[in-house]
């Protein structure tokens, strides 16, 4: 008698965590991507010698329990380059004086954005083309994204203003998510400009 009660005693604790593990996997995010970023912005902005700056940072991606929308964080450092020293001072500034580079941070982060996973739509929205070789396999995230300036609101986004950030996860037939791009709207392409930001999918 004894033993039956303890059999169906565990039993049941056992469907319990059963149940209780399932509930909390459904609840959880399906996929979680992270990576780098390592990229240059132009050297010019409607002619003038803005840049490049050197961009670097992590970033990390989790989808929703039904991957219909996605949460997007993603940490910069940036600088300006040797490049930009040499073309914007004569004779150039002391490329030895940190000040001389105004670096800074961003700290980028965008909520429940769309996800899109169908190819014609990626192909379109994605500068998957300009790879070499071209990426072939991949998903689109679109939103706002909020954005700091060193801890603060940014020059280009005094009130807080959010900016249209589109985030392409690509790859190909070796590696299915292999290659990031983030592409900026206005204000933040005003900063960052409007071209596609690269980097790398570390890890899933």
């Amino acid at each position: 008698m004894h033993s039956k009660t303890f059999f169906w005693s565990v039993g049941a604790w056992v469907l319990v965590l059963a149940l209780g593990t399932s509930a909390a996997a459904q609840g959880r995010s399906r996929e979680h991507f992270r990576g780098i970023i390592n990229d240059f912005t132009p050297a010019h902005a409607k002619g003038d010698p803005t840049g490049p700056w050197e961009i670097h940072g992590v970033w990390r991606l989790d989808f929703s329990s039904d991957d219909s929308t996605a949460d997007f964080s993603l940490a910069l450092t940036m600088e300006n380059s040797d490049y930009w020293l040499l073309i914007n001072h004569n004779p150039p500034a002391n490329p030895d004086s940190p000040s001389t580079r105004t670096p800074h941070t961003h700290h980028i982060t965008m909520r429940d954005a769309q996800v899109t996973s169908d190819p014609s739509s990626v192909a379109i929205g994605c500068p998957t083309a300009s790879y070499k070789p071209p990426t072939t396999t991949g998903f689109m995230v679109t939103g706002y994204a909020s954005i700091t300036g060193n801890g603060g609101h940014p020059p280009f986004a005094p009130q807080g203003q959010t900016s249209p950030l589109t985030v392409c996860v690509t790859g190909g037939t070796q590696v299915e998510f292999s290659n990031i791009t983030l592409v900026f709207g206005k204000p933040a392409s005003g900063h960052f400009g409007s071209q596609a930001i690269n980097g790398a999918v570390r890890q899933k």
